[in-house]
């Protein structure tokens, strides 16, 4: 464990559940590395995602953004090809953009599809599928109004899945956020998450949740403030 590990340790209380307001704060103070590190939430929730009505998945724009650039790839042909270019799209394409993936060229960081143009990207679902980019319209990606669906995700959208083992985890922010910012979007991330609670779902949904930095450790939460989020 390195010096510069150890002297952040000591900046965290280990028998302390932080609220958001405190946790928000203590990013400045656990701040280290020379670039803009992201801050990340990790939650782990008390559901069962063999079961499809436990599978909890969506996506939230969050209301100060990621601080992250986002380049975006659509699939759309005609007038949405066009509305996708005047929303700031970064490619957009059809048959193009499919040989462009088969080559393994990711020139880009969200896929996002008009529904005309699903059996296209069909072809290249055991691409995009392992590495989390395959258009879904639970995240918003497969939509007619493609020009929104690039706003969002340009504009601070973040998708979230629950993995086997019910955890979920996100980059909520930026160190360099304002604390009041960091909370706002902390508390958006947490309301979009209980909002999809399973009803099948049994005693208490989330059972950890942990914020920290690229580089440092982590912080935990107060459970009973985080549930009463809406």
């Amino acid at each position: 464990m390195s010096k510069r590990y150890k002297s952040l340790l000591e900046k965290i209380d280990n028998t302390k559940a932080y609220t958001v307001a405190e946790a928000s704060a203590s990013m400045k103070d656990l701040k280290s590395a020379k670039f803009d590190e992201t801050i990340e939430i990790a939650m782990n929730l008390n559901v069962d995602p063999r079961h499809a009505d436990q599978m909890v998945r969506g996506a939230i724009v969050l209301p100060n953004g990621t601080g992250k650039t986002v380049r975006v790839a659509v699939f759309a042909k005609g007038v949405k090809a066009d509305e996708a270019k005047a929303a700031g799209a970064d490619i957009v394409g059809t048959d193009d953009l499919v040989a462009q993936i088969k080559e393994g060229i990711f020139n880009f960081d969200v896929v996002v599809a008009a529904p005309d143009c699903m059996g296209l990207v069909g072809q290249i679902g055991r691409i995009l599928g392992p590495k989390g980019l395959m258009p879904n319209p639970k995240t918003g990606t497969v939509t007619p109004d493609v020009a929104t669906a690039v706003n969002n995700v340009k504009g601070g959208q973040v998708a979230f899945r629950v993995d086997k083992k019910g955890n979920i985890h996100a980059g909520i922010g930026k160190a360099s956020f304002d604390t009041d910012k960091i909370a706002e979007n902390i508390t958006a991330f947490v309301a979009a998450i209980n909002k999809q609670k399973p009803a099948s779902a049994k005693g208490r949904y989330i059972k950890n949740a942990a914020l920290s930095l690229t580089m440092s450790p982590v912080i935990k939460f107060d459970l009973s403030e985080l549930a009463d989020i809406k």
